[in-house]
C-alpha cells in the first residue's frame, strides 16, 4: 500500500471521553499541533451541538494549515425532514469546512429500536445527505455506524446502507465499530469483503471497549483499507478510541506503510505530552512509543543486553519516535546499567573505582532501608554527585518545628518554623499551609529564596506517600516521592523514615538541593 490517511478524531469522539473538556482555545492549540505532526484530516466537532462548538469553527477560519484538513461533523438529516431543512446538515454549511463528516445508521436493529423508522426512510436519509453535502461543494466521508455488528447480524442491510451513501457521491466510505466489540478475524474478514463490491475509498473506525481496536485498525489497513480514525492516545467515549500514537509509528516503522511525513515523526513523543497536558491528565506512561516507561530498561539482563546491542530488547530506536531510553536505578538493575547512569553525569567514571564502588554500596545500603530509586532520578543524581565530586551545601538545617489544628469541620490548618544556616547566615521563617508539609514547603522556601531567587520558579505537582511495611500499623516507615516542576522540566525526589514528616523532608530537601546544583 503506498499511503494510508490518518482522520484524527480527538476533538469529537475523544471529547466524550469522561473528564476531559476542550475549550475554544485547547482546540486551536490541538488543531495546529495535529498539522504540525502532519495529520491530513482532523475532526474537529459537531457545529450543530452547542455555541461553543459553533464559534470554534469560526474562528478556526483562520488558521493556515500545512498537512491538515479541518472536519466538521454531524448525523444526516432527520426521519421526515429534507437535507436542505435539517438544522444539522445547515450547520455544516455553516461551520465552513472543504471537508464534512456525517453518520448514518447501517444496523436494522437501530434503525428499528432507534430511529422507529423504515430502512427505504434511513436509506433516503443517508443518500439524501451525501448528495446535499456533495452539491454545496464539501468533500464527504460518510461513517456507517454500527456498521460491523450490523453487517454480522444483516449483511444485506448494512451493505445497502453503504451502498446509498455512495449513490449519494461519499468520497469516503468509513466502516465504524460503534460498540468495540468486533474480533480481529472479523474485522479482516468484512474489510476484505466490503472491498471487494465497493470503489469508494475505504475507512475504519474502531473503539477499544474489549482491547482490540488497534489490532483491528491494522489489521483492516493490511485488508486494503486506505484511511484509520482514531484519537490521539486513544481517548474517547467508554474505553476509548484506536490509538493513533501507536497506530502511526506502527504503520509507518513497522509495517512500512506511509501515513505522516517521515520528518515529523520524532514529533510524535512531543506532541503526545503536549496533547495530554492540554487534555489535563497525566501520559500514561506504560503508553506504547510515547510513554515514559517505553524504553524503560528495569531488570539487569534487560538493560545489559540493551546496552551491548539495543535490538536485543528494543523493537525500535526511540529516536525515531522522539523518545528517549531510560534505566531506572533500582535494586534489580544490574552494575552495567547504574554505572551507565553515573556516565550520564559523569562520562569519566570507571566501573572499578572507589568512588562508583561506594555510590553502588550507598545504593545497595539506602534500598535496604525502603529507598527507591526507580522514577526518582534527581536523587540518585545527587547521590552520584555528592560522592563523586566535591559538594558544597546549599543550606544545613538547624531544625524545624511542626504545629497542627484540625476541627470537626475538616478546616486543618498547619504552621512550620524552619530555621537554616545559608552562606554562614541564619535564616528563621515560619509560613502556614493546609497540612504539614505544605508549611513545611512554604517556610523553607520563605528562607531560601533570599538567596536563591531561582527557588520561585518551583513548584510541587505531586506527592505520593507508600508505607513500607503495615506490620507497625501508625509506626510503619514510609517512601515519599514528590515531584517538581522547574517551569520548564519536572523531577524527582525520594524520602524515606518512620516519620512522614521526617521523609518529606528530605525528598523537599533534595528538591531543592537537586534545582540549586542545575543552575550552576
Amino acid at each position: 500500500m503506498e499511503q494510508v490517511t490518518i482522520f484524527d478524531s480527538t476533538l469529537r469522539d475523544g471529547a466524550q471521553g469522561s473528564d476531559i473538556a476542550f475549550s475554544v482555545e485547547d482546540k486551536l492549540t490541538t488543531v495546529r499541533l495535529l498539522d504540525q505532526l502532519g495529520v491530513q484530516y482532523i475532526e474537529a466537532g459537531n457545529p450543530g451541538s452547542n455555541p461553543k462548538e459553533l464559534e470554534f469553527f469560526h474562528r478556526a477560519r483562520s488558521l493556515s494549515l500545512t498537512h491538515g484538513k479541518l472536519v466538521a461533523f454531524g448525523s444526516t438529516c432527520r426521519k421526515g425532514v429534507k437535507p436542505e431543512e435539517d438544522e444539522n446538515l445547515l450547520s455544516l454549511l455553516e461551520a465552513g469546512t472543504s471537508c464534512c463528516a456525517v453518520f448514518g445508521k447501517c444496523w436494522k436493529f437501530h434503525v428499528d429500536a432507534v430511529l422507529e423508522t423504515t430502512e427505504e426512510e434511513n436509506l433516503r436519509m443517508i443518500r439524501e445527505s451525501c448528495r446535499f453535502l456533495k452539491d454545496h461543494g464539501k468533500e464527504v466521508v460518510f461513517d456507517a455506524e454500527h456498521f460491523f455488528d450490523g453487517y454480522l447480524e444483516n449483511k444485506e442491510f448494512a451493505k445497502r446502507a453503504v451502498e446509498a451513501a455512495a449513490e449519494g457521491g461519499a468520497d469516503w466510505i468509513c466502516l465504524c465499530d460503534t460498540n468495540g466489540g468486533v474480533f480481529p478475524k472479523d474485522a479482516a474478514r468484512i474489510v476484505r469483503e466490503v472491498l471487494s463490491w465497493i470503489k469508494t475509498p475505504l475507512g475504519v473506525h474502531f473503539h477499544n471497549d474489549c482491547g482490540m481496536a488497534q489490532a483491528n485498525s491494522l489489521l483492516a489497513v493490511q485488508e486494503g483499507a486506505s484511511q484509520v480514525q482514531g484519537t490521539f492516545l486513544g481517548i474517547g467515549e467508554r474505553c476509548g478510541n484506536a490509538n493513533l500514537s501507536t497506530i502511526i509509528p506502527v504503520l509507518q516503522l513497522k509495517l512500512g506503510i506511509p501515513c505522516i511525513p517521515q520528518g515529523s515523526l520524532g514529533n510524535l513523543t512531543h506532541c503526545a505530552k503536549e496533547l495530554a497536558a492540554i487534555a489535563n491528565f497525566d501520559l500514561p506512561e506504560t503508553l506504547p512509543f510515547v510513554g515514559e516507561s517505553a524504553f524503560s530498561h528495569k531488570a539487569g539482563m534487560h538493560a545489559d543486553g540493551v546496552l551491548k546491542t539495543p535490538r536485543s530488547f528494543e523493537q525500535i530506536d526511540p529516536f525515531l519516535v522522539g523518545n528517549t531510553r531510560r534505566f531506572p536505578a533500582s535494586e534489580i538493575s544490574g552494575r552495567a546499567v547504574v554505572l551507565s547512569k553515573i556516565r550520564e553525569i559523569f562520562p569519566s567514571a570507571r566501573v572499578d573505582s572507589r568512588e562508583v564502588k561506594a555510590v553502588l554500596q550507598e545504593m545497595k545500603e539506602l534500598e535496604s532501608k525502603g529507598y527507591q530509586f526507580e522514577g526518582a532520578d534527581a536523587s540518585f543524581e545527587l547521590l552520584v554527585r555528592k560522592r563523586l565530586s566535591v559538594f558544597t551545601p546549599f543550606f544545613e538545617l538547624i531544625y524545624y518545628h511542626i504545629y497542627t489544628d484540625f476541627s470537626p469541620s475538616d478546616q486543618s490548618l498547619a504552621s512550620a518554623t524552619v530555621k537554616v544556616r545559608v552562606k554562614g547566615e541564619m535564616q528563621l521563617m515560619a509560613a502556614e499551609g493546609n497540612g504539614p508539609v505544605n508549611a513545611l514547603d512554604k517556610a523553607l522556601r520563605k528562607a531560601l529564596e533570599i538567596f536563591y531567587p531561582v527557588l520561585s520558579k518551583a513548584k510541587l505537582t505531586d506527592y505520593k506517600v507508600r508505607v513500607l511495611d503495615g506490620k507497625n500499623a501508625t509506626g510503619s516507615a514510609v517512601r515519599v516521592l514528590i515531584t517538581t516542576s522547574d517551569g520548564e522540566k519536572s523531577y524527582t525526589t525520594v524520602g524515606v523514615s518512620n516519620d512522614v514528616v521526617a521523609a518529606s523532608w528530605k525528598a523537599l530537601e533534595d528538591s531543592m538541593e537537586y534545582l540549586l546544583i542545575n543552575q550552576k
